[in-house]
């Protein structure tokens, strides 16, 4: 019942942007915490952004490109727009929504290089 889809990943050179969606269902969508979380070869999976219930944001010390979350309540859809773009910034993000319980999305790749 409950899922979380995430989509927009891709490849994209050094300095492009990309936007990740992930659309959930099955949860009260309004009252979970958000994150994007990311995970490459060799490296242990971590945090790059959350967006509480009223949409306050935080972000990983590792983020070092330009990435805003935000989501809309209306669609039950969080959102990660990532400018920037670096190739240390290529993973498999992950959607994560954390309240009582905590889910998590399949993944979408993304993959920064020239």
């Amino acid at each position: 019942q409950v899922q979380l889809v995430e989509s927009g990943g891709g490849l994209v050179q050094p300095g492009g942007s990309l936007r990740l969606s992930c659309a959930g269902s099955g949860i009260i969508f309004s009252v979970y915490d958000m994150a994007w979380y990311r995970q490459s070869p060799g490296k242990e999976r971590e945090l790059v952004a959350t967006v509480t219930r009223n949409s306050r944001t935080n972000y990983g010390d590792s983020v070092k490109a330009r990435f805003t979350i935000s989501r809309d309540n209306a669609k039950n859809t969080v959102y990660l727009q990532m400018n920037s773009l670096e190739p240390d910034n290529t993973a498999v993000y992950y959607c994560n929504a954390r309240r009582w319980s905590d889910h998590w999305g399949q993944g979408t790749q993304v993959t920064v290089s020239s």
